[in-house]
Order: structure tokens, then C-alpha cells, then sequence
């Protein structure tokens, strides 16, 4: 959204990520702005069972909008993780088991 006086851009910026920390439990992206988010590592399948030599290979995606796990063949998005969003493998996962 635009500022109709100034001309400025008013919308808050994307979270950009900073660092990540990987457990055996938890994914944890703090961000540029000093939150910190934590995620159950289960929520991404593909990094739950990855070996730790596996997930500590990973990129940001732009300038931190994103991770990339190349090992893994894993994306996240920091936005994504903000809104608790679990992987779509996560959710298919709990259907199944719920059905």
C-alpha cells in the first residue's frame, strides 16, 4: 500500500531470516528483526528424517525470505513459518492418520 501524501510504501516489510538452529525436535529461523521462530521439526518430513549431516547444508532462498535444503530437496518459507504452516507431507500425513 502506497502513502497517498508521500508516496512512500506503508506495508510491513517481509521477515527476512537471519539464522537457523536445527534439533532433533525443533527448526528454529531467527529473523532480521530479532524474533525468533520455532517450528516442531516434524512439520517438515523430509528434514525430520534427514541425517543432521544432511540438514546442516542449507541456503537462504533471495535474501532470506526463504531456506533451501538441497540434501533434502526441502523449501521453506519464512512467511510460512511465521503463519505455523506445516509442509503439505505433514498434513497428508495427519489426514491419513485421522482417517
Amino acid at each position: 500500500m502506497k502513502s497517498e501524501e508521500h508516496g512512500t510504501n506503508t506495508s510491513p516489510a517481509e521477515p527476512l531470516g537471519k539464522a537457523v538452529e536445527i534439533t532433533d525436535k525443533h527448526l528454529a529461523v531467527t529473523l532480521q528483526d530479532g524474533r525468533t521462530i520455532i517450528t516442531p521439526l516434524e512439520w517438515y518430513p523430509r528434514l525430520f528424517q534427514a541425517s543432521p549431516a544432511d540438514r546442516a547444508v542449507w541456503e537462504w532462498d533471495g535474501e532470506g525470505e526463504g531456506i533451501h535444503w538441497p540434501r533434502v530437496d526441502e523449501d521453506l518459507s519464512v512467511v510460512g513459518m511465521l503463519r505455523r504452516i506445516p509442509s503439505i507431507e505433514y498434513e497428508r500425513q495427519a489426514r491419513r492418520a485421522a482417517a
